[in-house]
């Protein structure tokens, strides 16, 4: 009896002791609801380091500590999905054109710019490679990944990546089950909700003093009981672990309300990009204070997840604050 339970005690100290990668325990807070951190989207990666959307801009965000890096798809001309933000390749590249007219191997050619226009040596990335970089290491939020998804869930199923991938969208929840039903329990989606009628409060900069139209209190309460509805649909049909929350300022009460109201039930996420998605609480407003910034989201609004254009800035202020690891 003791010669047997010694070789199976020496058979269980053989087996391989499983541990969790960072992103499956990324997923798991997200999907648990965990609000005792605050976790941090880098928005086309680490786009101020590097060229926008490539493989050292995601791998230096990875470094950093981001949990989540956002990049965006396009599909050429010979069916290969390819890592980047606009429909042509004149802006990021050193070719033009569309991508949609482009073959793969014509891309290839190709350099990254970075963000003063001057080429570098880095080339355009697949989804397929960036999949493989970030393979157990972060969560990635595939912008534009919609319009091409079974072949992006292809390419995920073929790297192991597939429980690593989120996708937001403004579709109803309806729509998403009916679209994505067969993708949900892998895929994490997350609704965005605007909260207010956002072009009632942008104007493209004219270096004219022009004055906003006015909004009255009326047409605000009619967008927040949209805004209310959209979201009890998404938690009575799909119970997303968060909510994206656009509104473009604190004329808006409904922001503040939801803190309470989707505490335990979903995670908040602001996009810091610029003012009128985030109540004027963006990037710009925490390079001037901080706390204004990226501790109002927080501290007023129950943010648990920035996305931002500032990743290394977002994590020392959370590290501070004991918010992040």
């Amino acid at each position: 009896m003791k010669k047997i339970l010694s070789i199976g005690l020496l058979l269980l100290c053989c087996l391989p002791i499983y541990s969790k990668t960072r992103a499956e325990e990324i997923r798991e807070r997200l999907l648990s609801r965990d609000s005792s951190k605050v976790f941090v989207a880098s928005h086309r990666a680490d786009w101020r380091n590097w060229p926008e959307n490539s493989l050292p801009a995601i791998n230096s965000a990875i470094e950093m500590g981001v949990d989540i890096v956002e990049v965006d798809l396009q599909l050429t001309k010979d069916s290969v999905l390819i890592i980047m933000h606009d429909a042509k390749l004149d802006r990021t590249t050193t070719g033009k054109g569309k991508i949609s007219e482009t073959n793969y191997a014509d891309i290839q050619k190709l350099r990254l710019k970075n963000g003063v226009s001057i080429y570098t040596r880095h080339k355009v990335p697949t989804l397929e490679e960036v999949l493989n970089l970030a393979k157990g290491r972060v969560m990635l939020n595939l912008d534009k990944a919609d319009r091409y998804f079974d072949l992006v869930h292809s390419i995920a199923k073929k790297t192991g990546t597939e429980r690593q991938l989120i996708m937001k969208g403004r579709k109803s929840a309806k729509e998403v089950k009916d679209e994505y039903g067969e993708y949900l329990d892998e895929i994490l989606y997350i609704p965005i909700v605007h909260l207010d009628d956002q072009k009632d409060f942008r104007q493209k900069f004219d270096g004219k003093d022009t004055p906003l139209p006015e909004v009255t209190p009326e047409k605000i309460k009619a967008c927040q009981d949209t805004a209310r509805k959209e979201i009890a649909d998404h938690l009575k049909v799909l119970k997303p672990c968060a909510f994206e929350l656009l509104y473009a300022t604190d004329r808006n009460e409904l922001p503040f309300k939801l803190k309470k109201e989707l505490k335990g039930k979903a995670l908040i996420w602001y996009n810091c990009l610029w003012d009128t998605m985030a109540g004027g609480h963006d990037d710009d407003a925490a390079m001037e204070d901080i706390n204004n910034g990226y501790g109002f989201l927080i501290d007023r609004l129950g943010c648990n997840i920035i996305q931002t254009d500032r990743p290394a800035m977002v994590l020392e202020y959370l590290r501070k604050r004991k918010l992040h690891e």
